[in-house]
């Protein structure tokens, strides 16, 4: 994966990235990090995190499990001391693919889902909120899901979640709005990510088919033959955190070439 290069325009402004051990986190920070802002990189995954501070000097690595409770608490603790944050992406996220029919779901992993791909987002955003305020600037970035668009068959949890995230958001928009603050939130399609691949595995046993048929088909199923990358993703995040997007708010920009799915 290749992020681009991009201009300094962050140059001071302190972020904090959920997600960003891969994926579309991954890319986010690497991306936010080239553009001047300090990130504090937050993921479960310690090698994958410090090879993305080794890579990028503007990147801190925070290794936090955020389905743990107090996780945020040790994330802004230890984001304090390089200033206040005013940019959060939450990109961290539990996919779709470990859902079950809803009479076969259970609660607990209905729960597990909402506490990485909800709950978190809203404890994070509380406890950046009040800096934003001070500020008088800011700007959040929801990662949710064209599933949070439209439902899709035994994927309850994933899609409830990913719908909740676009409720929080435009919720959130109008709080910190008064503020000169904007939340927004992007919706990708399939994206090529290590949770993809994953889930590409279960799809493909589930259809006695191999991963590789899977792709094919869900690349064949955007009218430009292929699904996104995560740096596409980032690129969206990335707008959407500058003052360039300042008159964006409240919106959930589908991203996904040409189609839902």
């Amino acid at each position: 994966m290749t992020v681009r290069q991009a201009t300094h325009d962050l140059e001071g402004r302190l972020a904090i990235v959920t997600g960003a051990s891969s994926g579309i986190g991954h890319a986010a920070a690497v991306l936010l990090a080239r553009r001047g802002a300090r990130v504090i990189a937050v993921g479960r995954n310690r090698d994958r995190l410090e090879k993305s501070a080794a890579m990028e000097s503007g990147i801190v690595p925070v290794v936090a499990d955020l389905s743990e409770q107090g996780s945020t608490a040790r994330v802004f603790e230890a984001a304090a001391s390089h200033g206040a944050a005013t940019i959060l992406v939450c990109a961290a996220g539990l996919p779709g693919f470990i859902d079950k029919p809803i009479a076969e779901q259970s609660f607990e992993a209905w729960r597990a889902t909402m506490a990485v791909n909800l709950d978190s987002p809203f404890l994070m955003t509380k406890a950046i909120a009040p800096a934003i305020a001070r500020a008088k600037w800011g700007r959040i970035v929801y990662v949710s899901s064209t599933a949070g668009q439209v439902g899709a068959p035994s994927m309850s949890a994933y899609c409830a979640s990913k719908h909740g995230l676009i409720g929080l958001m435009r919720s959130v928009a109008c709080d910190i709005g008064v503020y000169g603050a904007t939340a927004n939130a992007v919706c990708p399609g399939w994206v090529r990510t290590g949770m993809a691949e994953d889930d590409a595995r279960w799809e493909a046993s589930q259809k006695n088919i191999s991963t590789d048929e899977v792709w094919r088909q869900r690349d064949a199923s955007y009218p430009r033959g292929r699904v996104l990358s995560a740096d596409e993703v980032a690129q969206t995040v990335s707008f959407l955190v500058s003052d360039a997007a300042a008159g964006i708010n409240g919106e959930a920009v589908t991203i996904a070439l040409g189609g839902l799915w």
